[in-house]
């Protein structure tokens, strides 16, 4: 009996085994496969997301999917994955359907079969690499980024809602002013005023729509869009046509455009975007010291940035190898 119940407990764990195989494939996969082969496909994957993004026009979605996921981390959380973070876990329908998420699950769509390609490679992983290489292939700054990052594999692992930064009051951790939330938000995750104005210079690229943030009249389509998301507009980089879709209003007029021009406001208040916490960023006493640094040097906001995007591209990650994998 007893040789019995140890065969049936040794099928038992092969099957458990063989079920966190299936559900953190992240995890088991860097086991087993090389770091070398890992950077490989990585690589390969990068190549892809480059080749996506120069057709759909897709970077500042790609972009706020990572921050998303990324800005849920709290650092008086110690545990992993409660800490919140950069660990895949707003491919879960629970935390797409947080009220700050709206809209993205078409980030998650679009990546979706480059993760069906490459199995091997963690979502933490993919979203990170697809922000990084949307902001460089916008020409803004090549991101010194660490990858390794291990997975999340339930909807139970999902942040409570209400860790990202509201737009206009009333906010939702009650602060009394733009300035005082920014510095709740981001103080949690251990930013200071210096990172954050130069996080949010992140805001020269994208828009807003009426059916994601719902801050603006401006929502999907040719008919509300303003005459910088239109089609014919040229917001690219490399000045070519295309917007993606049309629709939604932007932050500058050159929105697929990653560099200083959000720090260099514009009296366009029909056409552009401008929140009370991108007004904060001039008027408060700290923040404007900032802002006017980013507005003043190009080369300046984009080394800032460069190590601030990637310090929230790595909160709450957890790390195989520990030390992570490079590519460059």
């Amino acid at each position: 009996l007893s040789k019995m119940e140890d065969s049936t407990r040794a099928r038992a764990f092969r099957r458990l085994q063989q079920t966190v195989a299936h559900l953190r494939p992240s995890l088991v996969s860097m086991s087993s496969a090389s770091t070398n082969e890992y950077r490989k496909e990585l690589l390969v994957v990068r190549k892809e997301l480059l080749a996506m993004i120069q057709k759909l026009n897709c970077n500042p979605i790609l972009v706020r999917l990572a921050w998303h996921d990324s800005g849920t981390y709290d650092m008086k959380t110690k545990s992993w994955p409660a800490c919140g973070g950069a660990n895949g876990s707003i491919r879960f329908d629970m935390e797409l359907g947080h009220g700050a998420n709206a809209g993205l699950i078409k980030a998650v769509n679009y990546l979706k079969k480059i993760k069906e390609a490459h199995p091997i490679i963690s979502w933490a992983d993919l979203i990170q690499l697809g922000s990084a290489t949307a902001i460089e292939h916008a020409g803004g700054p090549k991101i010194p980024m660490r990858y390794g990052r291990v997975d999340t594999v339930t909807k139970e692992e999902c942040p409570k809602e209400g860790n990202l930064p509201d737009a206009y009051p009333p906010f939702g951790d009650g602060a009394p002013s733009a300035g005082r939330h920014l510095r709740n938000v981001f103080y949690r995750m251990g930013f200071n005023d210096r990172e954050i104005v130069a996080l949010s210079g992140a805001h020269t690229i994208g828009r807003a729509f009426k059916e994601r943030s719902g801050v603006v009249p401006n929502g999907y389509g040719e008919d509300t869009a303003t005459k910088f998301t239109c089609p014919m507009h040229r917001a690219r980089a490399d000045k070519s046509t295309g917007v993606g879709m049309p629709g939604g209003k932007s932050w500058t007029a050159n929105w697929l455009t990653f560099d200083n021009s959000y720090f260099h406001r514009q009296n366009d208040t029909k056409d552009l975007l401008w929140m009370p916490t991108d007004q904060v960023l001039h008027k408060d006493e700290s923040f404007k010291v900032f802002f006017a640094m980013y507005a003043k040097d190009k080369n300046l906001f984009f080394s800032d940035y460069a190590k601030v995007h990637k310090k929230l591209s790595e909160l709450g990650s957890k790390f195989s190898p520990k030390e992570g994998i490079t590519l460059d």
